[in-house]
């Protein structure tokens, strides 16, 4: 599976989303602390090829520690549809999007999909943390 176009959205629908994801840049899910409690993984894509459908007055944001990362919830359901930021290691302003989000993956898709652990809680995004079972 390389890019391929998606459509995604929140739990009651009130948020919807296409976005292209490149696939063999993979997924990830980090130890962070909100990563590790909402059980985050994620995809990340260029913002250029992200488009909010529909749902933009259902978004409620959320921003911890160096508020780098804006985490976009639904007001009504509560799921995290996606992410935004910027970084230029990243290729400058992307959409973290939540793999689980993504409407058009059958269970086989998802498990087939890569994964790489990142120690978010200390800040090493190269490094996988001790344990991950738990991801």
């Amino acid at each position: 599976m390389s890019t391929r176009d998606h459509l995604g959205s929140c739990h009651c629908g009130a948020v919807r989303f296409a976005c292209a994801i490149d696939w063999s840049r993979g997924t990830s899910r980090c130890n962070c602390s909100v990563c590790a409690k909402s059980r985050f993984w994620k995809a990340v894509t260029p913002s250029a090829v992200f488009r909010l459908l529909s749902g933009e007055e259902a978004l409620a944001q959320y921003r911890f520690g160096r508020g780098e990362i804006v985490h976009h919830f639904c007001r009504h359901c509560g799921v995290k549809p996606f992410g935004t930021g910027a970084h230029p290691a990243l290729g400058g302003p992307f959409h973290a999007v939540n793999v689980a989000c993504l409407d058009d993956l059958d269970p086989e898709a998802l498990a087939a999909l890569p994964v790489t652990f990142e120690d978010g809680r200390h800040d090493r995004w190269d490094v996988a943390p001790g344990v991950t079972r738990h991801l």
